[in-house]
């Protein structure tokens, strides 16, 4: 089957949309394909600096023959409809329409026939469509060839296109078409400054051969393996250890065509800055990795840079010139360091008082207040030392008033941790001014130290409570104060260090914090435990249970112990893995679903206790007995916050309800008899209550 080669060549487009574009074009490009019904066999793109690649093999060389058939107007019909039928079809008389006869009448159907196209008609025709409508995050619109002003709406100028289409066994055809006066060809262009001139292609395979002779590695990750490697190799050789950045390794493989891998070097006295500062400093304004001493684990004063040039001298003018560009940045990173020394923390705390942290939420300086307030208190549930949670929450947003995280944010709370130390506060103080952020994603780390743990929690809750409070919550995708991250942090900081924390006590204590007041004081604390439910539901699914066990825990209302939800879930979900458990969710759904019918029928409910006179059965004593001993046996697991043993509890029932099911009819003809066994029933339902809904189970 023929093969499609596409490349759109152009001035360079910036390394951070470069793999997106290429999978919105090998998306969109073959979603037109299957829609016009050529299904293809594979399809791969490929992004360089100055060009969008996409090779799909395995096309049909013509789209298949459509047969349709179209329903028209009754027998009989106005001859407005009958024309109007016949005229959408192509038609030329009724006797061309067969009749479909139908309960409602008579109809004429239209059999249509649509012979297939050619593909390479298809992709001429669906191409510059692409092209076109291609949903770069930010374009421009770039002047045509005849200097009038150009239609189309480009990252950057494009200047070629490459469309050619063809088995492998002949020369292919080039797919005809133009885009704002460019016209498609056979013709390329290698690296810009060692291979320049012109190159023509037929299909994908002597293209990304020509490609690569003419110093161009079109994919991106095999670029990536050459960067990582010869970075890994060069750094071994002289006894040092490359730091990994992955994300810095997919932005630089994005900024070169022909990846040259060299080292340079900075004077030594800039290692007195912090490491973080040095890494943030030549990775923000050079894309450079940094290195460290194997044996130490510390940096070293070099740096790894990725060359787009075989150079005449070896790299010498390029590593001179990275490094005449460093060493003012790493001189003003020091510079800010040592002024940020100067001046305490705290003595930073009064600026915040002129910052807004939100309109209706007052300052920054409110905000810390409200911090500290909440820090103290949680600091005993932790087991934290209420001074060092309140001094450390008094100061950990106090780095954000420095020249460095002025310079660079990402690295807010880890200079408010040096800082800290640097005017002797305790260990933990410092910690938690870093600290506090975390967790900021599922693969962040959670906090351990109670003090951290204390005033991460706080920061978070207020910022819960707060846009709660305001009625700033997240609707559909849109979470503009990252609160769904933030409630994610607040379940990792409490499950990975098993605290005990009643979230209800704690929003409650948040909001009384507040100058705000919502409307509904006394329903938010609720509203936001459900919010933490759905987290919880993500956080659980993510680890691989099942979502319905947490409604199932949820649904006993009251329930804002995280620890001992996911507890009860773990024992939950074990328990339904066995026979009994299984077994007894189906008896359980049994009663449920008779229970719902006959209360509905009746209109009424089946509460109160049974009346063990009118017990006719043995099955019926024996389950009624087996409710009574269960019921004690299980609360009281559950009162130890034994799981486990309530589980094992609630299977004791399995054999007695079994048994109910096979051998008492529960709607007898004597009345009283019915409703007692309606009520028996009812209580196998509040039995299991005591440690789950199982009518929020899923079978």
């Amino acid at each position: 089957m023929p093969d499609l080669l596409l490349e759109l060549f152009s001035e360079e487009i910036p390394a951070r949309m470069q793999a997106k574009a290429a999978d919105d074009l090998r998306r969109m490009v073959t979603d037109k394909l299957v829609a016009e019904g050529l299904v293809y066999e594979g399809a791969k793109a490929f992004a360089t600096p100055r060009r969008l690649a996409l090779t799909v093999h395995g096309i049909p060389a013509r789209q298949p023959d459509l047969k349709t058939e179209r329903r028209g107007p009754k027998m009989g019909a106005p001859d407005a409809a009958v024309q109007g039928f016949l005229k959408a079809t192509g038609l030329t008389s009724l006797d061309e329409a067969k009749i479909q006869r139908d309960p409602k009448g008579d109809f004429y159907i239209a059999l249509i026939e649509k012979p297939g196209r050619d593909a390479i008609d298809v992709l001429a025709e669906i191409l510059p469509v692409i092209i076109r409508t291609f949903p770069w995050p930010k374009s421009m619109r770039w002047g045509a060839r005849s200097g009038k002003p150009g239609s189309l709406s480009w990252v950057r100028p494009l200047h070629t296109i490459i469309a050619t289409f063809g088995p492998e066994t002949e020369e292919p055809d080039v797919v005809k078409f133009s885009v704002d006066g460019i016209e498609t060809g056979q013709t390329t262009y290698g690296h810009r400054f060692m291979a320049p001139d012109a190159i023509s292609v037929r299909r994908f395979e002597d293209y990304e051969a020509k490609l690569k002779a003419a110093k161009v590695i079109l994919d991106p990750q095999a670029r990536k393996d050459i960067i990582f490697a010869d970075a890994k190799e060069l750094t071994f050789a002289q006894g040092f250890e490359l730091v990994e950045d992955q994300v810095l390794l997919d932005e630089v493989s994005g900024l070169v065509e022909w990846p040259v891998v060299m080292m340079g070097s900075f004077e030594a006295e800039y290692l007195a800055i912090p490491e973080e500062v040095i890494r943030a400093t030549i990775r923000n304004n050079q894309k450079c990795f940094v290195v460290k001493d194997s044996k130490t684990g510390k940096l070293t004063n070099k740096f790894v840079l990725t060359a787009n040039i075989e150079a005449a001298d070896g790299g010498k003018t390029i590593v001179a010139g990275n490094e005449r560009v460093i060493r003012p940045r790493l001189s003003d990173a020091k510079f800010f360091y040592e002024t940020d020394l100067k001046t305490k923390l705290e003595d930073r705390l009064p600026k915040f008082e002129h910052i807004v942290f939100h309109e209706k939420l007052g300052t920054q300086a409110a905000r810390i207040k409200r911090i500290e307030r909440l820090a103290a208190e949680i600091a005993p549930l932790v087991g934290a030392d209420v001074a060092k949670a309140t001094r450390a929450a008094h100061l950990a947003k106090a780095d954000l008033l420095t020249e460095v995280v002025g310079e660079f944010p990402e690295v807010q709370g880890l200079m408010g941790k040096y800082y800290a130390l640097a005017q002797d506060e305790d260990a933990s103080v410092a910690a938690a001014c870093e600290e506090h952020y975390k967790p900021q994603g599922p693969a962040d780390r959670v906090p351990t130290d109670p003090v951290s743990v204390a005033v991460a929690l706080a920061d978070k809750l207020d910022t819960l409570v707060g846009f709660w409070a305001i009625d700033e919550k997240p609707t559909g995708s849109k979470d503009p104060y990252a609160l769904r991250r933030a409630a994610l942090g607040v379940i990792r900081l409490i499950a990975e260090n098993a605290l005990r924390l009643s979230l209800m006590k704690v929003a409650a204590s948040a909001l009384a914090g507040l100058s705000v007041k919502p409307a509904d004081a006394q329903k938010l604390p609720s509203d936001l435990l459900a919010f933490f439910a759905d987290r919880l539901k993500v956080q659980l699914r993510e680890q691989g249970a099942r979502h319905d066990l947490v409604d199932a825990v949820f649904a006993l209302g009251g329930q804002d112990d995280l620890l001992m939800i996911v507890r009860r879930v773990e024992a939950l979900g074990k328990f339904l893995e066995t026979d009994d458990g299984k077994n007894l969710l189906a008896g359980i759904k049994r009663a449920s679903n008779i229970l719902g019918i006959e209360e509905k029928k009746d209109k009424r409910s089946f509460d109160g206790a049974p009346d063990a006179a009118l017990y006719s059965l043995d099955e019926e004593k024996a389950l009624a007995k087996a409710i009574g001993e269960v019921t004690a046996e299980a609360s009281t697991a559950v009162a130890k916050e034994d799981f486990a043993a309530a589980m094992s509890a609630m299977a004791k029932l399995r054999p007695p309800v079994d048994a109910f099911f096979e051998k008492v009819r529960v709607n007898d003809d004597d009345a009283k008899v019915r409703e007692n066994r309606l009520k028996l029933l009812n209580e196998i339902r509040s039995a299991t209550r005591a440690v789950a809904d199982f009518s929020k189970i899923q079978d």
